[in-house]
């Protein structure tokens, strides 16, 4: 990972993140539980057809316990070729742009990458929709558009701060993740410190 040191411009702080898809596990787990979320919900509602249609007993629940199984088993095959598709694509690195200021948080994929992480979403949605996969297609379209997230720190309740992996997760409608290294690690967690409501549930990890 490489990060490029802290500029102030006009008020405001921006540096530019680089982390290796290989080394760091941040974006593979978010993908995973995108994936999770989507299966669940497909399997909650076969589960509830099946189980109107065929009734409440074993033989339901066996099956359903099988399906399960297979359709897990699946996306953890389609998870890993598709993140190595995707670490390879991206060059192995996802970089993104930070800005910050005394009233919000912009974290913004370079362009460059950009464009290629919404041609790689509008892929898993086609192939998903001819494998007639719901997973993928979920998946697909809740990481399509997803370049830039911005938050007002006047609306956070939740920061994990997790040094040992230099990101910093605020929650305020969402999750939005900082990434920093050693002193601009410090000088970043410090800022959003000061900048938050007082009433902020703070978690220190690592």
């Amino acid at each position: 990972m490489q990060a490029n040191a802290l500029e102030k411009v006009e008020e405001r702080y921006r540096w530019q993140y680089q982390m290796s898809l290989y080394r760091k596990p941040g974006i593979f787990l978010n993908t995973a539980k995108v994936i999770l979320i989507a299966l669940a919900i497909t399997l909650l509602i076969l589960g509830i057809g099946v189980l109107i249609a065929d009734g409440f007993d074993k033989d339901s629940f066996r099956f359903l316990g099988r399906l399960a199984l297979i359709l897990l088993g699946i996306c953890a095959v389609l998870l890993v070729l598709g993140y190595l598709l995707y670490a390879v694509v991206m060059g192995g690195y996802y970089v993104v742009d930070f800005t910050m200021d005394g009233k919000q948080l912009i974290h913004a994929q370079t362009p460059k990458q950009a464009k290629k992480a919404e041609k790689i979403s509008q892929a898993a949605v086609i192939m998903g929709a001819l494998a007639r996969n719901r997973g993928a297609m979920s998946a697909g379209m809740l990481s399509a558009g997803r370049s830039v997230s911005v938050t007002e720190f006047a609306r956070v309740t939740k920061v994990v701060a997790n040094r040992r992996q230099s990101v910093i997760k605020l929650w305020s409608r969402g999750w939005n993740e900082v990434y920093a290294d050693g002193p601009d690690f410090d000088f970043v967690e410090n800022w959003i410190r000061t900048h938050v409501p007082e009433t902020v549930e703070w978690i220190e990890k690592g």
